[in-house]
């Protein structure tokens, strides 16, 4: 990890919350206690700040400087509120689109995906506290910048994050090998979001109990699955594909 992406050290990484430093999230040695410590959890606390109680040998893979059992992994993008940006999609005319990503922890497949969110036009891509990927350089690199554009909106929990949109008018779409329905048979015309799981695991029983149609990509050769930004990408495309010929057929 380079050096500019984290901070070490009890009083930096308070300065560097006070500052208003776009912090990924902070990892605190286990038994690490005393009246600093209190005041970092207090900021962390106020500031809202992902926060992991971690062995000193993870801290010690990021830096062996005198961290103080602390480091601060910084985020290379500053994060978007779900709650704030789905009102501001209706306001602004445009037709909601938005990717909802569970339990995606490989950076490159993040990024890869980001970057055709960005290509496509969504609106956001939307990724859980813990659990999931960290937004750093290299995803901005993967993304070929198009994290500098795309909002990363990054909620407390998945679940809460596909209730919200539910609730505000979205079409759940998910994408899972169990479906019975072809991607392209469902409908994305009118405001969607589209839920795509990790490789190994998939998406959540809770997630998927809250969607509104299942799909999935029909595959023909001996491995079991597709990358999961390549599906992303095939799902991403499918949208745009109906949209258009809705646009054409209106005209």
């Amino acid at each position: 990890m380079e050096r500019n992406e984290y901070i070490f050290g009890i009083r930096a990484v308070m300065e560097a919350i006070e500052a208003g430093k776009n912090i990924d999230k902070v990892f605190i040695k286990k038994d690490l206690q005393g009246e600093l410590v209190g005041e970092l959890f207090d900021l962390i606390y106020e500031y809202k700040i992902v926060t992991q109680r971690v062995p000193i040998e993870r801290i010690n893979k990021i830096t062996r400087k005198n961290h103080q059992g602390v480091v601060a992994i910084l985020s290379a993008v500053t994060y978007h509120s779900l709650e704030n940006l789905v009102p501001q999609i209706y306001e602004e005319g445009m037709l909601p689109f938005v990717v909802v990503l569970d339990g995606i922890t490989d950076v490159r497949n993040f990024g890869a995906i980001s970057r055709t969110c960005e290509c496509v036009g969504a609106n956001a891509i939307v990724i859980p506290e813990k659990g999931s990927v960290t937004v750093n350089a290299d995803a901005v690199k993967t993304s070929a910048g198009a994290l500098h554009y795309l909002p990363v909106c990054r909620e407390k929990n998945v679940y809460s994050a596909v209730k919200f949109l539910k609730d505000n008018g979205y079409q759940i779409v998910a994408a899972s090998e169990k479906a019975k329905i072809s991607y392209t048979q469902a409908d994305y015309t009118g405001p969607v979001a589209i839920v795509m799981g990790a490789e190994d695991t998939g998406i959540s029983p809770e997630v998927l109990r809250l969607c509104d149609t299942m799909v999935s990509i029909p595959q023909f050769g001996n491995i079991g699955s597709l990358n999961v930004s390549v599906a992303a990408g095939v799902m991403m495309y499918e949208v745009v594909r109906q949209r258009l010929a809705a646009d054409m057929n209106v005209k």
